[in-house]
Parts: C-alpha cells; sequence; structure tokens
C-alpha cells in the first residue's frame, strides 16, 4: 500500500509514515505473546486492571475487525523500528501519534508493539547477566506509565509511547529509587513516580548503579551522573526549605549554563509531574502540597519554570 494511503488510512502525516518505512524497512519484527499468556504478563508489567481488560479487548488476532491492514502494517514496522535499535540509547519514536479515540486497537498498538519486545528486550539483558528481577521492575514502567496516561485523560501518551522505547531497547535500568539510561560517558537519571526522593533513597541508587554499570557494561566507560529535569531549576532554591528532597536533590548537580532547550518547555514539564494534566486552568489546580503551591504561585505572578541540565562524577 503506497505511504499516501496508508498516512491518509491512520489519520497521521505523511512523513511520519515515510520514516517508520524508512527506519524499518524490511528488517524483521517480533511475534507478540501468546494470548493466553497475556494476562500474566500484564500482571508482571504492573498494568492496572482497566487498561490490561482494554488492552486484551484490543487483542490484534487474526480475525479481528478492530484492526485493518493498515494498523497491522504499523504494529508489525514499530517493532521492527525499535528491535533494529536494540542497545540503542536515543530518544526513539516507535511511529506517529495516532487518534487513539478510534478504540483499543488505536489506543495501544504501541503497547501491543512493547509487549512483542519483552522477549527480544529479556534476552538482551540475559547476555548481559542481567538479574530477573532488575528486568522486570524496569519493564514494569509500562503499567506506571498507563496508570499516569489515564489521570491525565490520555494527554500523557505522546510522549509516554517514545519514553517507553528506552526500556525496550536495554537503554535504561530501574535501580532503586532511580531509572538510570546508558550513555554516552553519562549515565542519565530520571526520576519516577514511585515515592519519595530522601537523600537515602537516591544514594543507594546511586550505588547499586555504580557496581551495575561496571559489571554488565563493562566496554562502556562512566565518569558521571547526569540529569535534565524542572527539578534542577535553580529557581525552586528560592520557594523550598533548605531540608527539602528536591533542595537535597538539586545540591548534588553542578548545573551547564542555561540554555533554551529544543523541544522542551519547562512550564509545561512542571505541570505534566507535578499535577498530571496540561489542560486544567491555574486556578482549578490543587494547592494541597508545598510544591504545588509554588508551581502554580510562580506560574500566576507571570514567572516560567526552566528544564536544566546538570551533572556530578560517578
Amino acid at each position: 500500500m503506497p505511504v499516501e494511503d496508508l498516512a491518509a488510512r491512520l489519520g497521521v502525516a505523511v512523513e511520519d509514515v515515510e520514516r517508520v518505512h524508512r527506519l524499518a524497512g524490511d528488517l524483521p519484527s517480533a511475534p507478540l505473546p501468546a494470548k493466553a499468556d497475556a494476562p500474566a504478563i500484564l500482571d508482571r508489567l504492573a498494568v492496572p486492571p482497566d487498561d490490561a481488560a482494554e488492552i486484551m479487548a484490543g487483542w490484534p488476532d487474526p480475525d479481528s475487525p478492530l484492526w485493518s491492514d493498515e494498523l497491522r502494517w504499523l504494529l508489525d514496522r514499530s517493532i521492527a523500528l525499535v528491535r533494529a535499535d536494540l542497545g540503542g540509547n536515543g530518544w526513539l519514536p516507535p511511529g506517529p501519534e495516532l487518534p487513539r479515540e478510534r478504540g483499543p486497537a488505536w489506543r495501544h498498538l504501541y503497547v501491543y508493539a512493547y509487549l512483542a519486545l519483552v522477549d527480544v528486550v529479556m534476552a538482551y539483558h540475559r547476555d548481559h547477566g542481567i538479574d530477573e528481577a532488575v528486568s522486570w521492575a524496569t519493564l514494569a514502567d509500562l503499567g506506571r506509565n498507563l496508570a499516569v496516561d489515564r489521570r491525565m485523560n490520555g494527554e500523557g501518551w505522546p510522549v509516554m509511547q517514545s519514553w517507553l522505547t528506552l526500556h525496550a531497547r536495554g537503554s535504561l535500568y530501574e535501580l532503586g529509587r532511580l531509572q538510570h539510561q546508558r550513555g554516552e560517558g553519562a549515565i542519565g537519571l530520571h526520576i519516577p513516580d514511585s515515592g519519595q526522593l530522601t537523600p537515602e533513597a537516591v544514594d543507594a541508587s546511586l550505588d547499586q548503579a555504580r557496581a551495575f554499570f561496571p559489571r554488565h557494561f563493562p566496554d562502556e566507560h562512566y565518569t558521571a551522573f547526569s540529569c535534565g529535569s524542572w527539578l534542577l531549576d535553580p529557581q525552586l532554591l528560592e520557594y523550598l526549605p533548605e531540608e527539602s528532597n528536591i533542595v537535597r536533590f538539586q545540591r548534588r548537580f553542578e548545573l551547564e549554563p542555561y540554555e533554551e532547550p529544543e523541544g522542551i518547555d519547562g512550564d509545561v514539564e512542571v505541570l505534566r509531574f507535578v499535577f498530571r494534566s496540561l489542560s486544567t486552568p491555574l486556578d482549578r489546580l490543587p494547592r494541597r502540597t508545598a510544591l504545588q503551591r509554588v508551581v502554580v504561585d510562580h506560574l500566576r505572578a507571570g514567572g516560567h519554570w526552566r528544564w536544566h541540565q546538570g551533572r556530578f562524577p560517578f
């Protein structure tokens, strides 16, 4: 089917389909797990019951009327696209943003791609001697992201579908409180929505990483931990007390000179992570925590939040 026709039927831009076609080409895909095994896998991936039910209802059975030829093509090529970059650590959209209101096949297409890649990335982990407990803890970020996306009424998924390709390629590992992403000379730190960011929990996670990466990736050499986040915005120091977990986390880093990051809006990222909403008016956002009050007051006063980069020695 010509890419123009595929794009029209999918309701996406032609260049988005051309990109998938160019990157995936005729490369090998990977099969989904057997449908009978899927509920147990979804449970291990911490997928909430409501999302699991939708995923099972939209399962791409060969005779399913929910799956058109263009959807099956996109699923197959998206799997191939991500699989081809196994071990890669860059940002990798698996395909175009889809009109998810069309039903479970559209809503969860990239979830099915993720499920097809579970065995692929688990084999990659085994080849590197990584304990299965770390593998499942890492891959279970799927369930966490689906739960967040449901809270956000679907606003979160366009970013999450690309974010989860890091896990599916063996780039990112959850070690205690933090997620650690392999990079060029530095391990990138990410902070999942999984409890308080106490100094003790952060120290324990960093110590795990210092042992983990030399053991499992001995050919890679790291000199620093790095992070890019609104959590590193020095403006937070003007509002939060010295003993706050955010301030103590920020104090670990030597910040790089600020440059406006391409494609990242600091205000949007703060709203995404603090409130899990991108569309709620400021005067309707909750003010239950000190951080929520700080964020809202700063924005209502005409200020803006910034995405900063920083690092400290490995």
